[in-house]
């Protein structure tokens, strides 16, 4: 039997949302993100601010720029995270495996469902007409073999589109779509493409296997013969590990004072050791990111002896690195924390003394910090007993 992989992706999800949900806001354009006048980019957009140029991950004031008249408003996180969870509920409906791709897109195994539905244009619509009737939103659906085409199919006729690409159909719809489409193929491999006149998805298959392979190296190479040719994986549900787990924080104005990178670095270990909890993982490579006012972007790493999932260790590492990166007398931009070198965290069975069991009963006290902030909010408990940097000379 033949598969079939449906990719359903929520058109302008942020902005939608908050049009819904005020109607003073329906055919004007909505721009999610930060505010004008402050430093930030844009989140999402409506379609009616599309039409005048703003895009998202756009800076802000180049949105204001183009768009003044727009309705800004701030990322309300929290309302959205609920309307994807019934989002989700709602596709389990539709199909047992549905795996999420990120907060408004997911990707569901449709195979055999025709005896249920009818056609995969059946299962499209109904779908579609589900999300619309529970939540009031449009979503636009691709159908295909598997995928990646699949995800190039629900972008094809977006807003509110529908899309169906069967196997015998895959190279008709690729071959004239434009190169930068194709997964993988990003602002570097668009300008070899360009170089090399090969516009199109067709004409970088036809350019063939040696001559990809040449260009882009060998696995490159393959990786991008394979996606002209409409292959790739058609497997959902199944997860890949995560290899890291970063948060990072952008500041409104330049920062150079020690106690804000502090206070900032112990917020952002608490972010990254509870995401290392609710997964269940460890992670034993440290990382500091820093983006200085100049944008000069530098990464700090240390390698511990000892995976972790601790905000006290994650917020000790970071700090070190920050003290002793050369960098901690500039200005700041952007600073971030990241955990990599991901695996498993076991629990000990709690008998016998030792760095393990001192471990477990440190993830056990976090948990708890966990469950109150959950409760009372982020700020309702921080850690203590740590160092604070001396006050800065004004």
């Amino acid at each position: 039997m033949a598969r079939l992989i449906m990719h359903l992706d929520m058109d302008a999800f942020f902005a939608a949302v908050e049009q819904r949900d005020n109607p003073a806001y329906l055919g004007r354009p909505v721009i999610v993100g930060a505010e004008p006048g402050k430093r930030g980019v844009v989140s999402t957009c409506s379609y009616e601010a599309r039409a005048f140029g703003v895009r998202s991950a756009m800076p802000i004031s180049e949105a204001w720029r183009r768009c003044p008249q727009a309705v800004y408003l701030r990322p309300d996180m929290e309302k959205y995270a609920a309307v994807s969870d019934r989002l989700m509920e709602l596709l389990k409906t539709v199909s047992p495996v549905v795996e999420p791709a990120s907060i408004d897109e997911a990707f569901l195994d449709i195979t055999g469902l025709e005896r249920i539905f009818g056609s995969p244009d059946d299962i499209g619509r109904h779908t579609k007409q589900l999300v619309w009737r529970e939540l009031a939103l449009t979503a636009s659906v691709g159908i295909a073999p598997n995928r990646p085409i699949a995800k190039l199919a629900s972008d094809y006729r977006k807003p509110n589109g529908l899309t169906i690409v069967l196997s015998d159909a895959v190279i008709a719809f690729l071959s004239p779509l434009p190169v930068g489409k194709l997964p993988g193929v990003g602002v570097k491999g668009q300008q070899v493409c360009a170089r090399l006149g090969l516009k199109t998805i067709g004409a970088l298959r036809d350019f063939g296997l040696a001559g990809l392979q040449r260009e882009f190296g060998s696995k490159t190479g393959q990786y991008l013969f394979d996606r002209a040719n409409g292959l790739g994986s058609d497997e959902v549900g199944v997860l890949s590990p995560r290899k890291s787990l970063s948060k990072e924080v952008t500041f409104e104005k330049d920062v150079s004072d020690p106690r804000v990178i502090h206070d900032t670095l112990l917020r952002l270990a608490e972010d990254v050791g509870r995401g290392l909890r609710q997964e269940a993982s460890v992670g034993r490579t440290a990382t500091l990111k820093i983006r200085l006012a100049n944008f000069e972007t530098h990464t700090r790493q240390k390698h511990l002896d000892e995976a972790t999932d601790s905000d006290r260790v994650i917020f000790r590492e970071a700090w070190n690195l920050f003290e002793t990166s050369g960098y901690a007398d500039r200005t700041i931009r952007l600073i971030g924390i990241g955990m990599s070198g991901l695996s498993e965290a076991r629990r000990q069975a709690g008998l016998f003394e030792g760095p393990a069991a001192n471990m477990d009963r440190e993830r056990k006290l976090f948990e708890a910090v966990d469950r109150i902030r959950e409760r009372h909010g982020s700020g309702s408990i921080a850690l203590g007993g740590l160092r604070k940097p001396k006050k800065t000379d004004t």
